[in-house]
């Protein structure tokens, strides 16, 4: 799925991407079992990301050196799990780095088109990847739905379990792909045009 989503994005490496949806899975996951939690990664273009938001707390990982903050780090990942409970998105580099946590998303709702229901979180989300080059994931702390947008859109989203669609409907729009890993309890639906 990563790979279909970083296609046409310069600043989007598939694997990093996969990295983050891993662990937006495994969060999604945990608020099933355990208090409900949302969280927000900004994946690439952090340059212009980071310019766009700002702390809404200090930020726990500000003066880490960058080398100590390699998302494919298992420690790094409970890490990232841990600061899930905070408010606020992920800044993560296009090579796979955590840069900042806690930062507020300076979002636009112009141009955008969410459904009902969507909160901040994912106008949020929509808004950061209409005016970057970056793709962004979002851990939905109602639903545990794990969401990915891309240029504004919602471009693929993973439900926990084997879902049914014709009772489901997903909220893309446009055509898309089912694809249900049954080994992993998910299914998942990804844009294709």
């Amino acid at each position: 799925m990563a790979g279909r989503i970083c296609w046409e994005v310069k600043k989007c490496n598939p694997d990093v991407l996969e990295t983050v949806i891993e662990i937006a899975v495994g969060i999604a996951r945990q608020s099933i079992d355990r208090a409900r939690m949302g969280a927000l990664f900004v994946v690439g273009d952090e340059e212009e990301v980071l310019k766009k938001s700002k702390p809404l707390i200090l930020d726990p990982l500000a003066n880490y050196p960058k080398e100590m903050k390699d998302l494919r780090d298992a420690n790094v990942q409970g890490t990232i799990k841990e600061l899930a409970k905070l408010d606020g998105a992920f800044v993560i580099s296009g090579d796979g780095y955590v840069l900042s946590a806690a930062r507020h998303i300076e979002a636009s709702s112009r141009d955008i088109d969410l459904p009902m229901g969507f909160g901040s979180r994912h106008m949020a989300a929509a808004s950061i990847s209409k005016e970057t080059d970056a793709v962004t994931v979002v851990v939905s702390e109602d639903e545990g739905v794990v969401r990915i947008f891309d240029d504004g859109g919602l471009v693929g989203e993973i439900l926990m379990g084997v879902w049914d669609l014709e009772k489901i409907k997903p909220h893309i729009k446009g055509e898309y792909e089912k694809i249900v890993e049954k080994n992993l309890n998910l299914t998942m639906i990804v844009k294709t045009t």
